[in-house]
């Protein structure tokens, strides 16, 4: 029997999201938007086919690692993420609350 790869994150820029990979293929992703120094995480999905492995943890585990890299604030819109950060805490001091106004700013983002 073949060992399974360990899952690749990746960083999408140009898509504004990261992806998770399972033996080079797409397992799923987690999309945000830039605000000046906060990265707004909106929406967390993992394919059906790639369910109940945990695979939605490591991949906000990691996005959430490379904003806290790359000096940016995570702000959890999306519910996944924002469940997330409630049970890890070790992301608690890049993190933005989600505002009315980040909301508003992001509802025009998407709709560019």
């Amino acid at each position: 029997m073949t060992q399974a790869a360990a899952p690749v994150v990746r960083n999408v820029d140009a898509r504004h999201r990261y992806e998770i990979l399972v033996d080079d293929a797409s397992a799923g992703f987690t999309a945000y938007r830039d605000r000046e120094a906060q990265r707004v995480f909106f929406h967390t999905e993992i394919d059906d086919a790639f369910a109940g492995r945990g695979l939605a943890s490591v991949l906000v585990r990691e996005a959430l690692s490379h904003v806290r890299d790359t000096g940016k604030r995570i702000v959890p819109v999306c519910p996944y993420v924002a469940k997330f950060l409630k049970k890890n805490e070790e992301f608690s001091d890049i993190t933005d609350p989600v505002t009315p106004e980040i909301l508003q700013w992001l509802e025009t983002a998407l709709a560019r």
